[in-house]
Order: C-alpha cells, then sequence, then structure tokens
C-alpha cells in the first residue's frame, strides 16, 4: 500500500511539472495570452466574420486553457487574418450542383515570447458543406460558426500542443 502511495506521488509531481492541463495544452511558464482582430482581407467579404472569428478565438483560448487574456503583450499571441472566404459547388446531380461548399481561411501568426522555436505563421483552411436547396443566407451563421470551431481548434493544436 505505501508503494501506491508513493507511486500516485510521484505521478502527481511529474504531471505539475509539465504544466499541462486537463484540455492538453502545453503552457510552459505561459501565463497570458493576447490575440489581436483579424481583420477580413478575402475577396468575398461577409460583414460579421471578423467579429465572430476573433470574438470566438479569445472566447476558446479563455475556457479551454488557465490562460489570461491581456490586451497587448501577453506571453503567447495570437494575429492574423481573414485570406479567403468563397462558396462554391462541390456536388453535381443531373448537370446542377447538389452541394454546396463554403470555405474559410485565416492565416495566423504565433509567438511565444518566453520560447521563440515555438513560433509560427500558418494558413488554416476548414469548409462545410451545405445542399443547394438552401440558400446562403438561410445558413450562413449556423456554418460560419462551425468553420470557426474548426479553425479555432486548429490554431489551439498547433500553438500548444505542437501538432
Amino acid at each position: 500500500m505505501k508503494r501506491f502511495w508513493v507511486l500516485l506521488f510521484i505521478s502527481v509531481l511529474a504531471l505539475q511539472s509539465c504544466k499541462l492541463s486537463l484540455s492538453g495544452g502545453n503552457y510552459g511558464e505561459a501565463k497570458t495570452i493576447s490575440i489581436a482582430f483579424f481583420p477580413n482581407n478575402a475577396a468575398l467579404v461577409q460583414p460579421t466574420l471578423s467579429q465572430a472569428f476573433t470574438e470566438d478565438m479569445r472566447n476558446f483560448f479563455q475556457t479551454q486553457s488557465p490562460l489570461s487574456l491581456v490586451q497587448k503583450g501577453g506571453d503567447l499571441h495570437l494575429e492574423g487574418a481573414i485570406t479567403d472566404y468563397r462558396v462554391g459547388p462541390v456536388g453535381v446531380s443531373s448537370q446542377t450542383a447538389s452541394t454546396n461548399r463554403l470555405t474559410i481561411t485565416v492565416n495566423v501568426k504565433f509567438t511565444n515570447r518566453l520560447d521563440s522555436t515555438k513560433d509560427f505563421d500558418s494558413s488554416f483552411s476548414r469548409f462545410v458543406d451545405f445542399p443547394s436547396s438552401q440558400n446562403l443566407v438561410s445558413v450562413e451563421t449556423e456554418l460560419i460558426r462551425q468553420i470557426n470551431q474548426q479553425l479555432i481548434q486548429d490554431v489551439f493544436n498547433k500553438a500548444l500542443i505542437n501538432w
């Protein structure tokens, strides 16, 4: 029984020293994160996309990590822009589109002020297909929400889980 308690104690110490959270992120010594506004530089501009993406990103990092959100100068910093927003047909039946695809691409620059080997500047792209019988305007808000979640998870994984 004594052996069990010793092993448990050593395991707890090992996990604590790794600075891993329950969400799986590796934060090192970082305590704060700053996330700049992501402007929409795409050729096709959806008016609320920049605000929605930026706020979703900030909310995700606040709820899924122990990092405190600061306006500027965080130990970790994210910035970038929405570089593509497009809708196009992907499925064809009887010479008409049966499925359309909404694609959003963002460029993200991640700076780790405590460990510059973790810095990156990468492009992330995600899409959602929807039936061509649906008008984009009627489903756009939900599709953007879904794509934002996927993009933000990709950024989180690359920045803090090193995928």
